[in-house]
């Protein structure tokens, strides 16, 4: 087999949003779209084969403002090379708090497979922004961050216009990768 082969497929991701305003109704749920597995998520899987001590699955998700020039004309596209956040001071739900399924088409499994399904719930008054280094709510990208050799990395990015995300708000963000 050629170095060039990809008998597995390619690692992919998509994601959605859904906004709840405090009522619990659906303010916008922009759908399904494509996110940017990065360049350490492939490093972490071939660590982890191996057995790298300080190497581990998820550690949380991030989330950020990005910033407010890409409010004009829209985010920059992701890119497989990002290793960061573009906000220095980012939010981050911690995996205790995320819910990670395995998924057999769209169904939860309790066999692992190779679709992970990972659930966010941004709850009101989270993040607890306006801040010190924020001066709104907006988010403007994410990401899913693990431990690669000790050291915190990221796995997956995404840049996606504002969500304007009020303190009595909730988001709840679902991210799937399929390896």
């Amino acid at each position: 087999m050629s170095a060039s082969e990809h008998p597995a497929g390619e690692l992919h991701g998509r994601y959605r949003d859904v906004l709840f305003d405090p009522a619990g109704r659906v303010v916008w749920d922009h759908g399904w779209r494509s996110n940017t597995i990065v360049g350490d998520c492939r490093r972490l899987l071939a660590a982890m084969l191996r057995g790298t001590p300080g190497s581990t699955g998820l550690l949380g998700l991030r989330v950020g403002a990005g910033l407010s020039q890409w409010d004009g004309a829209g985010p920059p596209p992701a890119g497989a090379g990002q290793t960061a956040l573009v906000d220095p001071h980012p939010h981050t739900v911690a995996a205790a708090d995320l819910r990670m399924d395995f998924l057999d088409a769209a169904a939860v499994s309790a066999a692992p497979t190779n679709r992970l399904q990972i659930q966010a719930t941004l709850g009101p008054a989270v993040p607890n922004w306006p801040d010190a280094n924020h001066i709104s709510g907006n988010l403007r990208e994410f990401g899913l961050i693990a431990s690669l050799d000790g050291t915190t990395v990221l796995v997956n990015y995404v840049t996606h216009p504002v969500i304007a995300k009020d303190p009595a708000s909730t988001l709840q963000r679902t991210v799937w990768l399929t390896f």
